[in-house]
């Protein structure tokens, strides 16, 4: 193999793969509850990371972690994959698949709005246009293409699916400022995580611990582990990594949601409205306009 095309093999197994979540979140959702489904897929994802880390010879590293390592890592397992998938799994079961997907999406937005006061990065005239085309087709979504008609789809579901792109958006924030190796910090991170959720499970449900699931559910559940949170960023990441620019990769993402939107026709049988399609080309147009001017 080519080794200029090996970035495009890991980018392009990593888009296929985010593809088939948002199917994989709804169908699994027939079975479990968020909560199960949480918990069920952090355990199998938690345990793929240890076991690459085991295979690449490098458990040992984890015995080195500094106290300081250890609190950063815990504060991202709080966000992700505890709160994040939290949020978002609950968006998931309140709103249609065609609805939650794109609305999640707008986390390349909340980025760069957050990166300002985070940051201390500044505010472009570009960015403002590109929050309004992205905004538009939130409103698109939410009101199902009628936004005269004063009348959103679920409130409470959409402000979860934009509130987790915002927890996105700040996970990905601190991750930038954490210069440890990728997949030993994400696989330490993973277990702080697991561990709050599995806390919040005893007080809140102590049936998603001790009630094994279905068959399905579970199939779901070790499919949305391996493949949306855990070895997916390790594909992507080693995309990355052997680039020669993030930008020769980084644009075959915005394939993933409307490859997606496809999937849940066919997978999850929703009809897949106009308005669907239209909210989400706004919203990766607007995408698109702040990475224009972000290189520019």
């Amino acid at each position: 193999m080519k080794k200029g095309a090996r970035p495009y093999l890991f980018a392009g197994a990593a888009v296929l793969a985010w593809s088939t979540v948002a199917s994989a979140f709804k169908l699994t959702l027939r079975h479990l509850s968020f909560l199960q489904m949480l918990f069920w897929a952090a355990l199998f994802s938690t345990a793929a990371l240890f076991l690459l880390l085991i295979a690449q010879g490098r458990l040992r590293e984890l015995r080195f972690c500094s106290l300081r390592d250890c609190l950063s890592s815990a504060v991202m397992g709080l966000l992700n994959p505890f709160l994040y998938y939290f949020v978002l799994f609950q968006a998931y079961d309140l709103l249609p698949a065609q609805l939650a997907q794109p609305l999640n999406y707008t986390w390349a937005i909340a980025l760069p709005l957050l990166s300002v006061p985070l940051l201390g990065q500044r505010l472009r005239p570009t960015a403002l246009v590109a929050l309004l085309v992205s905004f538009a087709g939130v409103v698109a979504l939410s009101t199902r293409g009628d936004p005269f008609g004063y009348r959103f789809d679920n409130f409470y579901g959409v402000a979860l699916a934009v509130g987790s792109s915002l927890v996105w958006a700040l996970y990905w924030i601190r991750n930038v400022k954490d210069e440890r190796e990728d997949v030993s910090k994400l696989a330490l991170n993973f277990a702080f995580g697991l561990a709050f959720i599995a806390l919040y499970a005893l007080l809140a449900q102590p049936a998603a611990l001790f009630t094994l699931p279905p068959f399905e559910g579970l199939a779901g559940a070790a499919y949305i582990g391996l493949f949306e949170m855990g070895l997916t960023f390790v594909l992507w990441l080693t995309a990355l990594r052997l680039a020669s620019s993030a930008a020769q990769v980084a644009n075959l993402v915005f394939l993933s949601p409307f490859l997606s939107l496809l999937l849940i026709h066919v997978l999850v049988g929703e009809r897949i409205l106009p308005s669907s399609v239209a909210g989400l080309a706004l919203i990766v147009l607007g995408i698109l306009i702040q990475r224009r001017a972000q290189r520019s």
